[in-house]
C-alpha cells in the first residue's frame, strides 16, 4: 500500500465536518476535513469544476431548510492522479427565532472518505494512463503518416522520372514495404481507437509470408547471438497451404513478434521450430522453443495488455497486439509452456471460401483525359509530391500551402476537383469544403486525412483518402468525382 493510501485508510474512519453561513462562508472545518479535502479558504475548491456547481446548490437548498443526504463528490489531491470520492449530508440548523436572518440556516456538512480497494485505484490509475496515451497517439499518428506520405511519394517519383539501377531497385522496395508496413501500423491503431474492424483483406500465402519474417529477423536470431557466443537453430517447415484472407502488414507483425519472444527466451542456446499444416476448415502454424518457458501464472496473463515479465526492457503490449490481430482474423492463438521446457504457440486461421481472384482494374483510356486540379495542403512536402505525381499524369496542377489561399485561387480560375489536407491551421479541409459547397455546389472536393476521425459530410465531401497514400489512389479518387 502506498503512503498516500495508507493516509487515507487512517482518516476513513473519522467524520469530516465543516460548517458555513447560507452564503458559503466557512465557520468551521475539523482536522480530518482539513487533512483529506484540503485547508484552503474556500470549501469547494479541490472539488471537480462540475461538482463545485452541484455542492453550492446543495448548500443553498439547505440554506432554505431542507435536508440533503448522501451526495457523492470527487476532490482533487495533490498526492493521487485520481479524485478521491467523498460521502457529503447537507444539514441545515435552524436560526435562534423565525425572524432572524429572514429564516435562513446556518449549514453544517458532514462526510466521510468512500473506501476504495486497492485494485479499483490502480484500475482506475491505468484507465486514466490509457485514456492520455490514446490522445497523445491520435496526435502522432496524424504526424507520421504526413512523414510516411512523403516517403511513399518521392519513391513513386523516382520510379516515375529516373530508370532505377538493377543494384537499387531491392533497396527501394524493402523502404516501400518498410513505410507500408509502418502505414499500416499506424491505421491499425487508428481503427482501434475508433473501435473499428478491418475494412478489408486481401489473398495471401501464409508460407511466403513467414518466409519473409524469418530473413527480417535473421540478424535477431543468428547474427547477433552468434556474436555473444549463443547458438539459435531456427528450423522452418511448411506444408502446402492454401490462401487464406488477411492483412499482411499485421500478419508479419504477429509472427515477427513471436520469433524476438522465442530468441529472447533463449538466453543460453536452444532452437525455434515453425512448422505449418492444414484441414479442410482451417490452416495451423505453430511457433515453439526450447527456452526458459512460463509459470502457469504467467501463462494465464500473457496475452493482457501492458503485462511484462521483461521489467523496462518490455512494453506489455507485443503478446496482446497478436492476440488481436488473431481475433480481427477470425483465429485463434493458444499457449502450451513450462519452466525450462519450452513454449509453444499454436495459431490457427480459417480457410475462407469466398477466397477470390485479384480484382479488375475497371479503368479504361476513354476515362483517363486529364483534370484541373488544385491542391491544398500546409505541408509543403506533402504538397510538393501531389503536384509532381499529377503532374507526370498529365493533370493540370496548381498548389497553395492555406484554405483561405485555395478560395482566392478558385475565385480566379476553374478546376475540376479541390483535393485538400484535413488538418491545417486556421481553416480545416472540412471548413473548406463546406465554404466550396455555398460558393460552387458542383465542384467535388477530396478530403486527405492522416487524422483518426473519418466522419464527414457526404454532402461536402466527395471522397476521403487516408494518407499515407498511392498515386493510384489520388487517380482513382479523381476519376470517381471529376
Amino acid at each position: 500500500m502506498s503512503d498516500a493510501q495508507q493516509s487515507l485508510a487512517a482518516v476513513e474512519p473519522e467524520i469530516l465536518v465543516a460548517s458555513c453561513t447560507s452564503s458559503g462562508k466557512l465557520l468551521y472545518r475539523n482536522e480530518a476535513w482539513q487533512r483529506v479535502l484540503g485547508d484552503t479558504f474556500g470549501l469547494w475548491n479541490n472539488l471537480l469544476e462540475d461538482d463545485q456547481d452541484i455542492a453550492r446548490q446543495n448548500l443553498k437548498e439547505a440554506a432554505r431548510g431542507s435536508l440533503v443526504t448522501n451526495a457523492v463528490f470527487m476532490f482533487r489531491r495533490a498526492d493521487r492522479d485520481l479524485p478521491l470520492p467523498v460521502l457529503l449530508h447537507f444539514i441545515p440548523i435552524p436560526p435562534p427565532s423565525p425572524d432572524s436572518a429572514k429564516g435562513t440556516h446556518l449549514v453544517v456538512i458532514t462526510g466521510e472518505v468512500l473506501a476504495e480497494p486497492e485494485s479499483w485505484t490502480e484500475n482506475q490509475t491505468e484507465k486514466h494512463r490509457m485514456e492520455t496515451l490514446g490522445r497523445m497517439t491520435m496526435g502522432m499518428a496524424h504526424d507520421f503518416n504526413n512523414l510516411l506520405s512523403g516517403i511513399l511519394g518521392h519513391i513513386a517519383l523516382a520510379r516515375s522520372t529516373v530508370e532505377v539501377p538493377e543494384s537499387l531497385k531491392e533497396h527501394f522496395l524493402t523502404i516501400e514495404k518498410a513505410a507500408n508496413d509502418g502505414a499500416a501500423l499506424v491505421n491499425k491503431i487508428q481503427r482501434y481507437i475508433r473501435q473499428e474492424k478491418q475494412a478489408s483483406f486481401e489473398v495471401l500465402d501464409l508460407t511466403s509470408l513467414i518466409q519473409d519474417c524469418v530473413i527480417l529477423t535473421k540478424p535477431y536470431w543468428y547474427n547477433e547471438p552468434r556474436r555473444q557466443g549463443i547458438a539459435i537453430d531456427l528450423t522452418f517447415e511448411s506444408v502446402e497451404l492454401p490462401p487464406i484472407l488477411g492483412s499482411a502488414a499485421e500478419l508479419r507483425d504477429v509472427f515477427v513478434n513471436l520469433i524476438l519472444n522465442a530468441v529472447q527466451a533463449l538466453p543460453e542456446s536452444g532452437k525455434i521450430t515453425i512448422t505449418t499444416n492444414s484441414s479442410k476448415k482451417d490452416v495451423m502454424v505453430v511457433v515453439a522453443d526450447t527456452g526458459t518457458g512460463m509459470s502457469q501464472a504467467v501463462r494465464e496473463r500473457v496475452f493482457e495488455p501492458l503485462f511484462t515479465t521483461k521489467g523496462g526492457r518490455g512494453t506489455g503490449m507485443g503478446l496482446a497486439v497478436v492476440f488481436g490481430v488473431m481475433q480481427e482474423h477470425e483465429g485463434s492463438i493458444e499457449v502450451e509452456s513450462e519452466l525450462s521446457s519450452g513454449t509453444t504457440f499454436t495459431l490457427t486461421f480459417p480457410i475462407n471460401s469466398a477466397v477470390t481472384a485479384e480484382p479488375v482494374d475497371t479503368l479504361t483510356d476513354g476515362n483517363r483525359d486529364p483534370v484541373s486540379v488544385l491542391v491544398v495542403d500546409d505541408e509543403d512536402m506533402v504538397r510538393r509530391v501531389i503536384d509532381r505525381l499529377l503532374t507526370l499524369r498529365g493533370h493540370t496542377v496548381s498548389s497553395v500551402a492555406s484554405a483561405y489561399a485555395a478560395l482566392d485561387e478558385l475565385e480566379s480560375g476553374a478546376f475540376d476537383v479541390v483535393i485538400s489536407d484535413q488538418g491545417m491551421p486556421e481553416m480545416s479541409g472540412r471548413e473548406l469544403a463546406r465554404k466550396i459547397r455555398a460558393l460552387y455546389p458542383t465542384l467535388p472536393v477530396i478530403l486527405l486525412t492522416g487524422d483518426t476521425d473519418l466522419n464527414v459530410d457526404p454532402q461536402d465531401i466527395a471522397r476521403v483518402i487516408s494518407k499515407p497514400f498511392q498515386a493510384d489512389d489520388l487517380e482513382d479518387a479523381i476519376r470517381a468525382v471529376a
